[in-house]
C-alpha cells in the first residue's frame, strides 16, 4: 500500500479557510457582490497612477545579469537617497534589497535564531509572524499593546519574554491599530534590548502615512544604538506590490552591524531573490513615486474623516484612535461573536470587514477597515456597516 509523504511540522495542522473565508468564496463563485472594506491594494482601488511609471523596468541593462547578494548598488542608492525625504542619512552598505518584507523577515530569522529561538512581536498586530516564524522552525510570544486614549506597549509583558528571546518585533505604525512608537517607548526598548542582547526588528512599511500624529518618529534602526534592522517596500512606499521590492536597512553599533552584514550577505547570496529589472528601475521608481504616495496618502486622509462623522453618529460605535498605516478599528457592541457578526453584516448589507480576533485582539468586540477603499464606496459601506453594529 502506498504510505503518503510526510509534510514539514513546520505547516499549521489545519489548513482549512475559516468560515468567513468560505463564505467570501461562495460569493466570488456565484456572483455575488458585494463591497470589501478590507482591501489594502493599492493596484485594486482607483487610484490614478503616473502613465510611464514602470518604464523602466524595460531597460535593456536589464537583459545582462550581474548578481550582487545585497542588489546593485545603484538601486541600494536609491533607497538610502529615498530615506533623504524624512531628513535621514543611510549608508547605501547598510541597505539590503529582498523582494518582499516577509522575505526580509524570513531572512532576518534565519541570521539571528537558531531553532527553537524565540522573537516576540505586540498583539494586536497583523497575523503574518506566527506563519513567518513557523516556517523558521523559530518560536513567537506576544507582548501586549494596549489602548488608553491611545495605544501603548505594555512593558511588564516585554520584560516577561522567554529566556530564549533574541529578538523584538516593532511595527510602527502598527496594523491594525495604527499606532506609531513614542520617542519615550522606543528609548525603553532600546535600553531593554541593549540589556538583554536582543535585535531589534523595526516593519515601518507603513511610516510615510501619518494621520493622526505630527513628525513622528520614523527610521528606527538609524536612531538606535542596538543591533537593529528597519524593514520597508516598494508595497506600500510607492504603491506597488506587484513589483516585488523591499529592503532592510541595518542599524546599531557600527562593529556589531558590520558582523550580521557579513552574516547576511550568506543568507542573501544563497538566494538572491530580487530581479534584474526591479533593481534597474529602483532609481526611477523611487523617484518618480511621490503622486501615488500622495494620492494613497490623500485617500486614506478623507476617509479617516468620513469614518470620524459617521462614528459619531452611532453611539454604541467606538472609531479607536488612528495615528498612521491604512486600516482604522472600531470597537462595537458584543452582541455575538465576532464571526457571527462579520457573517451577519456581508449576508444583510453585503459588506465585508476584517474581524477582531484576526489581529489577535484580546477581547471581543472589534471589527477593522481598511481605509484604501475609493472614497464613495467607503462612506456608503462604512455608514451601513455602523448602522448595522449599532
Amino acid at each position: 500500500m502506498q504510505r503518503e509523504a510526510k509534510l514539514s511540522r513546520r505547516l499549521p495542522p489545519h489548513l482549512t479557510p475559516n468560515r468567513i473565508s468560505e463564505t467570501v468564496a461562495r460569493f466570488q463563485r456565484e456572483g455575488t457582490a458585494f463591497i470589501d472594506l478590507t482591501e489594502s491594494n493599492p493596484t485594486k482601488v482607483n487610484l490614478p497612477y503616473p502613465a510611464g511609471l514602470l518604464d523602466a523596468l524595460a531597460d535593456g541593462r536589464a537583459l545582462q545579469y550581474d548578481p550582487h547578494p545585497f542588489g546593485l548598488l545603484a538601486a541600494r542608492e536609491a533607497v538610502a537617497d529615498d530615506c533623504r525625504r524624512r531628513a535621514v542619512l543611510v549608508n547605501p552598505d547598510d541597505v539590503v534589497l529582498t523582494a518582499s518584507t516577509s522575505e526580509s523577515y524570513s531572512w532576518l530569522l534565519k541570521l539571528l535564531c537558531d531553532p527553537g529561538d524565540i522573537v516576540i512581536a505586540p498583539v494586536p498586530s497583523y497575523p503574518l509572524f506566527e506563519h513567518l516564524t513557523r516556517l523558521e522552525s523559530v518560536g513567537l510570544a506576544p507582548y501586549r499593546l494596549d489602548y488608553h486614549a491611545r495605544w501603548e506597549i505594555d512593558f511588564d509583558s516585554i520584560r516577561a519574554a522567554p529566556a530564549a528571546t533574541r529578538a523584538v518585533i516593532i511595527v510602527s505604525p502598527n496594523n491594525p491599530t495604527g499606532s506609531y512608537v513614542s520617542p519615550d517607548e522606543f528609548a525603553q526598548l532600546v535600553a531593554i534590548c541593549a540589556d538583554r542582547r536582543w535585535a531589534l526588528i523595526v516593519d515601518e512599511v507603513f511610516a510615510d502615512y501619518p494621520l493622526d500624529v505630527e513628525s513622528p518618529l520614523t527610521d528606527l534602526a538609524t536612531r538606535a544604538d542596538v543591533l537593529s534592522f528597519t524593514l520597508a517596500g516598494a508595497s506600500k512606499t510607492l504603491g506597488l506590490p506587484q513589483v516585488k521590492l523591499g529592503w532592510l536597512i541595518a542599524g546599531g553599533p557600527l562593529a556589531e552591524r558590520r558582523e550580521a552584514l557579513t552574516a547576511l550577505e550568506h543568507v542573501a547570496d544563497t538566494f538572491l531573490s530580487v530581479s534584474t529589472p526591479v533593481q534597474i528601475g529602483a532609481p526611477s521608481l523611487m523617484a518618480t513615486g511621490q503622486p501615488v504616495r500622495a494620492a494613497i496618502h490623500e485617500r486614506i486622509r478623507r476617509n479617516l474623516t468620513h469614518a470620524r462623522t459617521v462614528a459619531d453618529s452611532y453611539g454604541a460605535c467606538q472609531l479607536l484612535r488612528v495615528d498612521g498605516g491604512w486600516c482604522a478599528t472600531v470597537r462595537v457592541p458584543a452582541t455575538r461573536s465576532e464571526e457571527a457578526l462579520v457573517l451577519d453584516l456581508l449576508d444583510a448589507e453585503r459588506v465585508l470587514v476584517h474581524p477582531g480576533y484576526f489581529f489577535d485582539f484580546p477581547h471581543e468586540a472589534f471589527v477593522v477597515v481598511s481605509l484604501l477603499v475609493e472614497e464613495s464606496v467607503f462612506v456608503d459601506a462604512f455608514e451601513r456597516s455602523l448602522r448595522f453594529m449599532n
